[in-house]
């Protein structure tokens, strides 16, 4: 029996560039939330000098090519931050959580957004302008520190996931994205299998792996067929994450 989504912890992401070929090891993917750094009266300040913004499921909180104003920092839900080409194409670049701020990387306003982000579920943020978080930087030296680790990690992030976007198969990034759901999300069946406890559509895994919906959904019928994974329209449960390894690894 399925269980309902569980969230990952505070300033957990997901992207394509993380996780590692082990199942179910935890406190990854993740940074140290920026405010959790910050001394109570620290964080009074920064709140009060930012604008609270609440999002419902799909809204969007900035679009490529908009103009650029500071940053957001996530207090509830999920951000997906998506590139779209030209064409139309989109590719995701992150799912952002709790913890994290998304609005880089011209922190400090100027310039377009080079991509965009909405709401994947109901969410809350609280919008910092580029002056004033060039003021509180200035004064609070650990939220500077904070925003520069948040800069850090998303730089190796999106530099891992443009290496693997050019370097592993389709096959592979998807096996590799599998496990990483799985490590997010994972709930233990009683059957031995790990079930994936959040909402991604064939859609959702296409544009995280560079894939069409169609690839990704004969992909896991495929998977299906070999025992490595069992799918319904609602679940989706990993049955062999040996196999999955072995193909995110090129071995098979």
């Amino acid at each position: 029996m399925s269980r309902s989504p569980e969230a990952p912890p505070p300033a957990a992401a997901l992207l394509l560039s993380d996780g590692e070929p082990n199942i179910r090891v935890p406190d990854r993917a993740r940074q140290r939330p920026i405010l959790e750094q910050l001394s109570p009266q620290e964080r009074d300040v920064v709140v009060s000098r930012g604008r609270k913004k609440v999002l419902n499921r799909g809204a969007t909180l900035f679009s490529q090519g908009s103009p650029h104003d500071g940053i957001y920092l996530i207090e509830s839900g999920r951000i997906r931050v998506f590139y779209a080409a030209p064409s139309g194409r989109e590719i995701t670049l992150a799912y952002w959580y709790p913890g994290n701020f998304v609005g880089g990387p011209e922190i400090f306003g100027g310039g377009p957004h080079v991509w965009s982000g909405v709401a994947s579920c109901n969410s809350s943020v609280l919008h910092l302008s580029g002056a004033a978080l060039r003021e509180l930087v200035v004064t609070i030296p650990a939220l500077a520190l904070g925003v520069i680790d948040g800069l850090v990690f998303k730089g190796k992030c999106y530099s891992t996931m443009a290496q693997m976007l050019g370097t592993r198969s389709i096959t592979e990034r998807l096996a590799h994205l599998l496990l990483h759901l799985a490590d997010l999300y994972g709930v233990e069946e009683e059957d031995g299998g790990v079930l994936i406890a959040a909402s991604f559509t064939h859609a959702d895994l296409a544009h995280l792996v560079g894939a069409t919906r169609q690839w990704v959904t004969i992909s896991l019928k495929r998977f299906a067929e070999r025992g490595i994974v069992s799918a319904t329209r609602s679940d989706l449960v990993i049955r062999r994450p040996d196999m999955l390894l072995a193909m995110r690894n090129g071995e098979a």
